[in-house]
């Protein structure tokens, strides 16, 4: 499917941040809004990442996103039909110096203010919950059972099916090339796909095109202060005691943080 001549909104990029803001906006009432992704939904950063949902953020509106969210998630499976792999598996928050202990009750108590649940637990109570964890060198520890995970390839699937059945237009293989501008303000899209090219005329833009921002804006002489960012992780083998419902664990200390995956972490 070739796309439409024109449209309210046209946003760029087929991620869960795209497809999610093509969700809103159609839930809405603004129907009239195209996608266009250059591969296929979730094919950049998304099919990738971590899946963690928490609660607690460090500012208030951030938090209450972010609750926002695990009640859309908690709803999306019932309502579209298709698994989020959401999973209420609870969070540690360890800690192993009194600094960073006190950083969280300041953390924690900005989130009791929002009616989390929460409870600070000893080490040995840590390691019942989760019995992978070494425990010798901690402080203390936050359990916050509301939190959990979700993958995020199937969440975007399941906000992707929302999106259309309430009008929204989500099309993959195609790439826009540029920005067309009209008294400094955006007027449309010039997009390819499959040997064909064209326009779309659109009243506003959304950019939800990752990494490749920067070179968009760039186009368009707007300076966009995104930039690639390597970005490491392990996936292990098979780990006896691991099972789906390990809590998620965070040890800000150590910059470092578990789930489980697929037996492993």
């Amino acid at each position: 499917t070739l796309p439409p001549s024109h449209a309210r909104v046209v946003i760029i990029g087929g991620g869960i941040a795209g497809v999610s803001v093509a969700d809103h906006l159609a839930r809405r009432g603004i129907a009239d809004v195209v996608l266009l992704e250059q591969g296929k939904l979730t094919c950049g950063t998304t099919w990738h990442a971590a899946g963690l949902v928490g609660q607690t953020r460090a500012t208030r509106n951030a938090t209450r996103m972010s609750r926002y969210g695990i009640e859309l998630y908690a709803s999306l499976e019932q309502e579209t039909g298709l698994a989020t792999g959401c999973m209420k598996c609870g969070s540690l928050n360890v800690v192993r110096t009194p600094e960073c202990m006190q950083l969280l009750r300041r953390q924690i108590a900005r989130a009791a203010s929002f009616g989390i649940e929460f409870e600070f637990i000893t080490p040995d109570a840590a390691c019942e919950r989760a019995p992978i964890l070494r425990t010798d060198d901690l402080a203390g520890a936050v359990w916050i059972p509301g939190d959990g995970k979700a993958n995020p390839t199937d969440l975007t699937q399941s906000l992707a099916k929302g999106a259309r059945m309430r009008g929204a237009t989500l099309l993959e293989g195609v790439r826009v090339d540029g920005v067309t501008t009209h008294n400094r303000h955006v007027s449309g899209v010039r997009w390819q796909a499959d040997g064909a090219e064209g326009t779309i005329a659109c009243h506003t833009l959304v950019s939800c095109s990752g990494q490749w921002a920067r070179e968009l804006g760039a186009r368009s002489g707007v300076s966009v202060p995104l930039y690639s960012a390597e970005h490491f992780y392990i996936v292990t083998k098979r780990i006896d005691g691991v099972t789906p419902d390990l809590p998620v664990i965070r040890d800000p200390d150590g910059y470092v943080y578990f789930k489980e995956e697929v037996g492993g972490l």
